[in-house]
């Protein structure tokens, strides 16, 4: 995903969150040949607002959502999920695998170009999965069942499993976080201010703090896009970014306040688009940290809460309660919810393991204001069963590197971009997860995690995910809340455009009329 934070995470799911702000200072202008920095992009351009600013611009090593909004636009993956979320081919036009479940082999389009001009080939895609293995990158998890990647010729990928890896196809394809990237490019030290992909647009220009300029890529493999590029704005406030787009300073947004959607389905001068997502949002407290190591306390810590309030003050009612990672919409999804709000439970689970008070810093960031309201609230909540709620809100960049380095006690995100079960587990539960930041770690998950990812009949891979997530919501390493729904809206004058249940902001096919 992409937690909100990550996966994506909000990244989020993708994700779901590792990074600070790479390259220049704040309002530094890097340019490309081609662009103008501080502008609105090329003639006619698509403007758009996104909530914050990319950390990265290194698909492979970035897990911010902000990054992948802009990078779904100038990367491809060898796979990529459709509409419905089923994975179809990208710079892979077909794939076999072995009748041993071993041995992937995939074959390539034909004419595929970087964008500055030169060749796509196999090689590229040997580099960049051998480099996101090599240096242990962000998303490298994702390649954890991989033991060789070859190119028997320049069109042809061979991938090789230690164990069969039903996940495989979603964790190559899901957002960008693996995505093809050119050797030079990562060499030259470039990728981060100047990234060359193969996808529908290319950058031309990043003012940090402000914007990101992309201009339409006319030798794009799928066709060119039909709006000359599209200028990415950093707009947190949703005021000001539905004030635009009224007055028609941008044509499309994803900063909309839930409180305003019924609001804005009335309005004429707006396109409200609404989907059910894959995503999910949690409470994570630090298992490293005394008194949140101790499962008793974290019991308590989701007794004491009450989701319904939680979910109404962040998303006023554009989400559904959940007790476990994965929305209903998925046919991996499993009932079950052990906690209710009991304030007596609480307490009681709170004199069992002899902490009869607490202070708790919480960690919010600004970017998602909705992580503040529920700060707020927890202190009222929490306060109840002894638990004194101190509230730091940061920037995104800094509660990514401070949810990183483990300096909190209890913080708020979501994952986005969730496909497989897998998705929604491993990389945050898993003892040696990738994203496993609350420090959680039971070997009989661990088990049950690499399990799931080997298993290729459904019935038992559904019943192995259900095992698991259980354990996990039973013992608190996710304090989960709710499936929010995907709200954005637009300008009349967009077409073409799809809101979609990943949160992928593709505009390869979007049109202004």
């Amino acid at each position: 995903m992409a937690d909100l934070s990550r996966r994506v995470f909000l990244a989020s799911s993708v994700g779901v969150i590792a990074g600070i702000a790479a390259g220049c200072s704040t309002g530094e202008s890097v340019q490309v040949p081609g662009g103008g920095a501080g502008g609105q992009g090329p003639q006619g351009a698509l403007i758009a607002a996104i909530s914050g600013e990319p950390d990265k611009l290194d698909p492979n090593s970035t897990t911010s959502y902000n990054s992948f909004q802009v990078l779904e636009n100038v990367f491809d993956t060898l796979v990529e999920p459709d509409e419905n979320l089923v994975m179809k081919g990208a710079l892979a036009e077909r794939w076999e695998n072995s009748p041993d479940q071993l041995t992937w082999t995939f074959f390539l389009r034909d004419g595929v170009q970087w964008h500055d001009g030169s060749p796509f080939t196999a090689k590229d895609v040997v580099y960049t999965y051998q480099r996101l293995l090599g240096q242990k990158l962000s998303n490298s998890w994702r390649l954890s069942a991989v033991t060789d990647v070859s190119a028997p010729d320049e069109r042809t990928v061979v991938i090789k499993v230690k164990s069969p890896s039903p996940n495989l196809l979603a964790n190559l394809g899901s957002f960008k976080g693996l995505a093809i990237v050119q050797q030079a490019n990562v060499e030259s030290g470039a990728i981060n201010t100047k990234p060359i992909g193969t996808g529908p647009f290319k950058l031309d220009s990043y003012t940090q703090g402000d914007t990101i300029q992309l201009s339409a890529n006319e030798n794009y493999y799928g066709g060119a896009p039909k709006v000359p590029g599209v200028t990415f704005r950093f707009i947190s406030e949703p005021s000001t970014a539905l004030a635009a787009l009224k007055s028609g300073e941008i044509q499309w947004t994803d900063v909309v306040p839930p409180q305003q959607v019924d609001a804005l389905a009335a309005d004429r001068s707006v396109v409200l688009g609404q989907a059910g997502s894959n995503d999910y949002w949690y409470l994570a407290a630090n298992e490293a940290k005394a008194p949140w190591r101790d499962v008793k306390v974290r019991q308590a810590l989701a007794f004491a809460i009450d989701r319904a309030a939680i979910t109404q003050a962040a998303k006023y009612g554009k989400a559904t309660v959940n007790q476990l990672a994965i929305p209903k919409s998925s046919e991996f999804f499993v009932e079950y919810a052990p906690y209710t709000t009991d304030v007596a439970k609480a307490k009681a689970l709170m004199a069992e393991a002899g902490v009869p008070n607490a202070t708790m810093q919480f960690l919010a960031t600004s970017e998602y204001p909705e992580t503040v309201t529920i700060g707020q609230l927890l202190a009222d909540q929490l306060k109840q069963i002894g638990v004194t709620v101190e509230i730091k809100t940061v920037d995104f960049s800094t509660f990514l590197d401070e949810q990183g380095k483990g300096n909190f006690d209890l913080l708020m995100m979501g994952w986005l971009g969730n496909i497989d079960p897998d998705d929604f587990y491993y990389g945050q539960h898993h003892t040696d997860g990738a994203n496993n930041y609350q420090k959680y770690s039971n070997p009989a998950v661990d088990a049950l995690l690499e399990q799931g990812r080997t298993e290729i009949d459904k019935a038992k891979r559904k019943d192995i995910y259900a095992q698991a997530a259980k354990t996990i919501a039973d013992e608190g390493s996710y304090i989960y809340l709710y499936n929010p729904e995907v709200i954005q809206a637009s300008s009349p004058r967009l077409q073409g455009y799809t809101v979609r249940g990943d949160r992928a902001i593709r505009f390869r096919t979007a049109s202004l009329s």
